[in-house]
């Protein structure tokens, strides 16, 4: 079940990060992150109070909100580095980064994965570097990306070490601390958080739609290695690949069919590990 949790999580990011995309095409970055944030709080206080804890400790609150601003951080500065024009950098650093501090963490936390585990996990960096078009140009964006990727860490880590007893309050504490991380830079520039209200609903749904996949990777991260969860968790750079070329009929570079084919079988192989 956990697997399947944490590729469920992988989807929802994927899904997520192609709507938001999209969307961030047509409204300023700043607002959809911050309005997002509203939304996955909405949406994880609603899943908080559906699945009741047994009994929320202020530590495992604590963790939850550590795990936000993670979140948060990785938000800014990817965003920050996006809207220089460095995406062949910074998506690609950030994601394979991110990967690599969590697993060592997740090793330094007692997570002793399977050779055939250990397999996938090496599969699974080139992989992701490929289908984020690492190398593919030029230009800066390298400190963008290696700050992302150490909020991604501190966000999936973090969680990881809430108490199950919990429940889902961890995720709704990371949503306030994500929020609060954003805000101060949000509100200095506060005409860039003005968008139609259908834009405004969207915004929020894409947050809504992370915050579920912060929820799943929760529950799998409970049910198995943090290191084999945050893997399969973050797999989810493929998807919005494969959403654009069957929806937006963009080409796919032979670099990321690549990355693509090595992360199935990444998938494979942490999965059967």
């Amino acid at each position: 079940m956990g697997p399947l949790l944490a590729l469920t999580s992988a989807v929802c990011y994927g899904v997520v990060d192609f709507a938001g995309g999209l969307l961030s095409r047509r409204a300023h970055f700043a607002a959809v992150t911050v309005l997002g944030q509203i939304g996955g709080l909405l949406l994880a206080c609603a899943a908080a109070l559906a699945l009741p804890a047994d009994a929320v400790r202020p530590v495992d609150l604590l963790w939850g909100a550590l795990s936000g601003v993670g979140s948060g951080t990785a938000m800014h500065f990817l965003n920050r580095g996006l809207s220089r024009g460095a995406m062949s950098v910074v998506v690609p650093v950030s994601a394979v980064t991110g990967v690599a501090l969590s697993v060592l963490c997740g090793v330094l936390l007692g997570d002793r994965p399977t050779p055939l585990g250990w397999v996938g996990i090496a599969v699974t960096v080139p992989a992701l570097w490929l289908v984020s078009g690492g190398g593919a140009g030029s230009g800066g964006g390298a400190a963008d990306g290696l700050v992302a990727s150490a909020g991604v860490a501190a966000q999936y880590i973090a969680l990881a070490q809430a108490d199950p007893s919990s429940g889902l309050w961890p995720v709704a504490a990371g949503r306030v601390a994500a929020v609060l991380v954003l805000l101060p830079g949000a509100a200095r520039h506060p005409h860039r958080l003005r968008m139609p209200p259908a834009r405004a609903v969207q915004a929020l749904l894409v947050g809504a739609g992370a915050a579920l996949g912060l929820v799943l990777y929760l529950l799998a991260a409970q049910r198995q290695m943090l290191a084999v969860a945050v893997v399969l968790a973050s797999l989810y750079p493929a998807l919005p690949i494969v959403l654009g070329l069957a929806l937006l009929r963009e080409k796919v570079t032979p670099r990321q069919t690549a990355g693509l084919l090595g992360a199935a079988a990444a998938t494979a192989l942490v999965t059967l590990g």
